[in-house]
């Protein structure tokens, strides 16, 4: 395989995998949203725009490609329009394989989610074995995703080499929305951390998730899937905050929220700021729900058939507190050395 057509190249993911797929000798064609700007630029990355839900348009992308990587999705727990979410995350991904399939592309790689695993409340850590329930799909964008998941494991099952990766929650520069992981970050450095859920995450750099795309690639089994985390990464949102502090020399956060006041605060926020202002909320009711479950996993899998690397997660988290700072994300206050 020489010439990978990449979708999302201009999201938080997508851009690393561009960055790792030329750092790995591949001829990359971006497919970027028109209007979008890439926060990654290489001579080397051809690009080219247009709508997701073009088939036509999409199909000429890809023609000539070698491989397709579709990373392309709206990640937010949050819009006002959310059949927009599944015209792009469903639809699109449809569009974007059948496209592939067309064209003879030798293999397919998927970006799906660690939500659409199966999550627990009790620590025990979740592999790829089993899904999540229906109603673990807390909001329009886990659905989504779990929707268009399904349909690339279908196509899978009637003999498409598509290989499905499952990111956990990746951090590092350039995260320019910022994702929701990233937001927790941001609010952590302009002090709107008050308090905190008693919940659990995995942790893991972006660029080895961007690798990790790039393994799949080149040794990924056709019609499986893999949780691209760290397998150091697993954490409660309290010792995220801890690292976050020594980086950075901020307090701690010391108040636990209980989840049901956590819930009735995003239940509130969203009406007002949601259904009333048309804003995107401060506290994400989506996010909030989801923090039930603790989102501890396995990464063994990805670490032992793709050769998943693992980077230390601090200096991950370094470097994206200091990519904030930099870039204005954080405003003139911060003026603290890192640790």
């Amino acid at each position: 395989m020489k010439r990978v057509m990449l979708t999302g190249a201009s999201g938080f993911i997508g851009s690393h995998v561009a960055a790792a797929l030329l750092d790995s000798g591949y001829e990359v064609r971006a497919w970027v949203r028109a209007g979008s700007t890439l926060p990654f630029i290489n001579p080397a990355l051809e690009t080219v725009s247009g709508d997701i839900l073009d088939a036509d348009s999409v199909a000429k992308a890809i023609e000539g490609c070698d491989a397709v990587i579709h990373s392309a999705a709206l990640y937010t727990f949050w819009t006002p329009r959310p059949k927009l979410m599944y015209d792009v995350n469903v639809s699109g991904t449809r569009t974007v394989l059948d496209a592939a399939i067309r064209c003879g592309v030798e293999r397919i790689v998927y970006t799906s989610t660690v939500s659409t695993v199966k999550l627990y409340s009790n620590g025990r850590l979740a592999d790829e074995t089993l899904d999540a329930e229906p109603s673990d799909l807390a909001g329009h964008y886990k659905r989504s995703k779990f929707q268009a998941e399904m349909e690339a494991r279908r196509y899978a099952s009637e003999g498409a080499p598509i290989v499905i990766v499952n990111p956990t929650f990746p951090v590092g520069p350039r995260d320019m929305k910022p994702s929701p992981t990233g937001q927790t970050i941001v609010d952590f450095l302009r002090r709107a951390f008050p308090a905190f859920v008693d919940t659990g995450i995995n942790v893991v750099d972006v660029r080895d998730v961007a690798k990790g795309h790039v393994l799949a690639l080149e040794h990924g089994t056709p019609g499986q899937r893999y949780l691209l985390g760290s397998a150091h990464g697993n954490m409660t949102l309290r010792e995220f905050l801890g690292i976050l502090s020594e980086i950075t020399g901020l307090p701690t956060p010391n108040r636990r929220a209980p989840w049901w006041l956590a819930l009735t605060a995003a239940y509130v926020d969203h009406f007002i700021e949601g259904m009333l202002l048309g804003r995107q909320p401060r506290i994400p009711l989506e996010g909030t729900k989801h923090a039930r479950k603790v989102m501890w996993i396995d990464p063994s899998k990805a670490i032992t058939e793709l050769g998943l690397p693992q980077s230390p997660v601090k200096d991950a988290l370094r470097e994206a507190v200091e990519w904030y700072i930099s870039t204005g994300y954080v405003g003139n206050s911060y003026n603290r050395q890192l640790n």
